[in-house]
């Protein structure tokens, strides 16, 4: 007789085939949510972060509207910023469209991918490239890590708009 146990977990190799890939940055010296997102085809950082951490934004060259990221309806996308970030001892800058998202931080598409010419393996969930002569390897975030940060910056939000709600 065969028993099916029902509180396997998956192995880290088996729990990265649904992961996309998370890890954590540092920018302006704070801790921030990073996403690489093969699917994305801009480099993108929240308002909310660069209006906390006070980073100089400018005119977008070519403004666009995007219709994708919150429920608001569609929306211009006018602004960008250059961000100077590190994970690890990888440092870098690269400059961001600037969108309401709550996702994370800051998410790096296809461009900067194309940049770094990265090579990504989807079996590990991990990140190569060659950056001022150096190679470099960027690991995922585990599961609970993930829903960590998320769940911290969604009860980051939820004071601030408790803030900006008037008592009665």
């Amino acid at each position: 007789m065969m028993r099916r146990v029902l509180n396997n977990q998956p192995s880290d190799t088996q729990s990265q085939r649904e992961n996309i890939f998370h890890t954590r940055c540092n920018i302006s010296n704070k801790a921030c949510s990073l996403i690489v997102d093969s699917g994305s085809w801009c480099n993108c950082c929240s308002t909310r972060m660069v209006e906390k951490l006070g980073l100089i934004t400018t005119p977008h060259p070519k403004p666009y509207q995007l219709h994708w990221l919150n429920d608001d309806g569609d929306m211009v996308v006018n602004q960008q910023v250059e961000v100077e970030f590190s994970i690890g001892n990888y440092q870098d800058k690269v400059k961001c469209d600037v969108v309401p998202m709550e996702a994370c931080h800051i998410l790096l598409g296809r461009p900067w991918q194309f940049d770094k010419q990265t090579h990504h393996d989807g079996l590990t969930n991990k990140i190569t490239f060659t950056h001022k002569s150096k190679k470099f390897v960027l690991h995922t975030l585990s599961h609970s890590q993930v829903k960590e940060d998320q769940v911290l910056m969604k009860a980051k939000r939820e004071q601030e708009r408790e803030k900006k709600t008037p008592k009665n």
